[in-house]
């Protein structure tokens, strides 16, 4: 009895990956028959489970949703990481859900096993949030472009620029990316014809959604990378191209993906890549990196920072 009650949270545990498995597969991750597989589905769906079974060649089982589904199994390491997301997102950059994170992790704590509920409390007393200072977003705007993202419909939003200026945008929302201290919407725009990046705190999505429609091929096969581009270069005035006298690994430390983009050129050398609307700001910000540094282009920041040189030269004879 012990033994198949261990087997059913097994089988639990794998179908809650939310993949298709196949009998076969299942019976040999299990150790046992393709026939014990389909009675201990059978007991599966008497305690409440809705495992959805298709037969034919690709067919096989599937765990469905449903509102009286019990409750999630989750092995050592995933209840941890669990634990660590809610307590992150309680002083994190989503709005409204601090006191929610808090609730569910404290029902969290109370169905672990006494060794996880040591680990997790270990850990929470040991974190301490710092608060970034950044921005914050509205968990039902994230969850409104989540699911327009997902089901591929239009959005139609009211976007505030860096100026103040508020405009009324209609885009194809394609992915929502974190940076770690923003979050970023990437959408065609349709009015432009264009790929655009969104900060998502300047948007106020308008309901209904429009229509839906037809993915288009992303800009870049790497999300996070295009966005980090676009936002720390594309949209400004001087983009600069450094050769950085050091490690890539180094570099990307201290440079985070909104201020910069940084490719390996060897082991002791990388390009930075970073824009700015401003000279001094683009030739303060490579100098306090700490490293070495030479600079290619643009010719204007070239220029102004051999000035910047001797002027601070002058300052300390």
């Amino acid at each position: 009895m012990v033994e198949t009650s261990a087997r059913l949270l097994r089988l639990l545990s794998l179908l809650q990956t939310h993949r298709d498995w196949a009998g076969a597969e299942l019976a040999e991750r299990l150790g046992v028959t393709p026939r014990t597989v389909r009675r201990d589905v059978e007991k599966l769906r008497g305690l409440g489970y809705p495992v959805h079974a298709t037969s034919g060649v690709a067919g096989g089982y599937r765990l469905g949703a449903g509102a009286k589904l019990p409750p999630l199994l989750l092995e050592d390491d995933e209840a941890v990481a669990v634990a660590v997301g809610l307590r992150s997102a309680a002083g994190g950059t989503v709005t409204g859900i601090e006191e929610t994170s808090v609730r569910a992790l404290a029902k969290l704590e109370q169905v672990l096993p006494a060794r996880l509920r040591h680990r997790v409390n270990a850990l929470q007393s040991a974190m301490v949030s710092m608060p970034g200072g950044g921005p914050t977003v509205g968990a039902e705007v994230l969850t409104a472009i989540a699911t327009v993202c997902r089901d591929h419909e239009r959005l139609r939003f009211e976007y505030r620029g860096h100026d103040g200026t508020v405009s009324v945008r209609d885009v194809e929302p394609h992915r929502l990316v974190h940076t770690g201290r923003r979050w970023y919407l990437l959408a065609w725009d349709t009015a432009r014809e264009d790929w655009r990046n969104f900060r998502v705190d300047r948007m106020e999505p308008k309901v209904p959604t429009g229509p839906r429609f037809t993915p288009r091929r992303p800009p870049d096969t790497d999300i996070a990378a295009y966005t980090s581009w676009a936002v720390s270069n594309a949209a400004y005035r001087y983009r600069a191209r450094v050769t950085m006298r050091a490690p890539a690994e180094a570099v990307a430390e201290r440079v985070s993906p909104t201020s910069g983009v940084v490719e390996a050129v060897d082991e002791h050398t990388c390009t930075l890549y970073a824009g700015s609307n401003s000279l001094d700001g683009l030739a303060v910000h490579l100098a306090v990196l700490g490293f070495e540094f030479e600079v290619h282009e643009p010719p204007e920041l070239v220029a102004h920072v051999r000035r910047l040189a001797e002027r601070l030269g002058r300052a300390a004879p």
